[in-house]
């Protein structure tokens, strides 16, 4: 089998961004974007950070969960070193090794724990919190009174639940070691959205945004599961791109929509910096 070359798969994903980056700011004003972030007030941009950043302490106590179920027992405040770490590889050294795989080598480095169990709790993490996306995605349908989409209303209803059994017999079947934190996963997932959806909520007060709220969050959401494709560099350009034609569908503007989608990616990217600490002295994975 020929193995991806790294170099290149990053060389690709570089372009694709550029790409869809330039292709979205083709079609709308850049100029009118940058106005409305201008106008931003500076509280409401604080609060959306400060609620961005409980969501990713609530995602470190979930997978910290995950090590747990693998006899890893970190303390919270070395496995939230770790996390941030990880944040800090993921956006800004995309062309090394990525955040979740180099939290997956030190624990294997340091501790005998089964390789493809490792990697295996590494992506239940992820598909615990894209779980919750899609449910928060679905019950906000419900209240968006769209014609366009009122028609999926009761599948999305019905999705709800069809996806939390699905993910729950996939547990069971392939992964019965960590089923008896699924339920406790579900609420860590809930609570890391939520925060992250309060986060948004606070972008578009600082954007002075106060109708179309929900359509606009769903939006959000919706540009959260597309972002998690490995396409891109850190969700750059794949979100800006859900976001123009979210608009476009639901018949919201759309440098308004775009301008959320980049102060999103600020804040992600402010707060990611932070690992840079680890990145230069390597957290110390300490034991309970």
């Amino acid at each position: 089998m020929i193995k991806p070359n790294k170099k290149i798969i990053t060389a690709l994903k570089f372009i694709i961004s550029a790409v869809l980056i330039y292709f979205v700011f083709t079609k709308i004003s850049f100029n009118d974007v940058l106005d409305s972030l201008k106008k931003t007030q500076p509280i409401y941009l604080v609060l959306a950070i400060v609620f961005f950043i409980v969501s990713k302490i609530a995602s470190s106590f979930r997978i910290n969960l995950y090590f747990h179920k693998l006899n890893v027992y970190l303390t919270q405040l070395s496995n939230l070193k770790l996390y941030l770490l990880g944040m800090f590889y993921n956006l800004f050294l995309p062309g090394g090794i990525g955040g979740d795989a180099y939290k997956g080598y030190l624990i294997k480095k340091q501790f005998p724990v089964d390789t493809k169990k490792i990697v295996a709790v590494l992506v239940l993490d992820r598909l615990s919190g894209l779980l919750l996306l899609f449910i928060y995605a679905c019950i906000l349908i419900l209240f968006l009174n769209n014609p366009i989409l009122s028609h999926i209303e009761v599948y999305a209803s019905i999705a709800i639940f069809g996806s939390i059994l699905v993910l729950w017999y996939l547990n069971k079947r392939f992964f019965s070691y960590v089923l008896p934190i699924y339920w406790s996963s579900f609420g860590y997932s809930a609570l890391v959205q939520l925060f992250q959806l309060i986060s948004a909520f606070f972008i578009l007060k600082a954007l002075h945004i106060d109708d179309n709220v929900i359509a606009y969050l769903f939006i959000f959401l919706v540009s959260s599961i597309v972002s998690v494709l490995p396409l891109t560099i850190g969700g750059i350009g794949s979100r800006e791109v859900t976001f123009f034609y979210g608009a476009s569908l639901l018949n919201l503007d759309q440098d308004t929509s775009i301008g959320i989608s980049m102060i999103f990616f600020l804040i992600t990217a402010f707060v990611s910096l932070f690992g840079i600490v680890y990145h230069f002295k390597k957290p110390a994975l300490i034991i309970k």
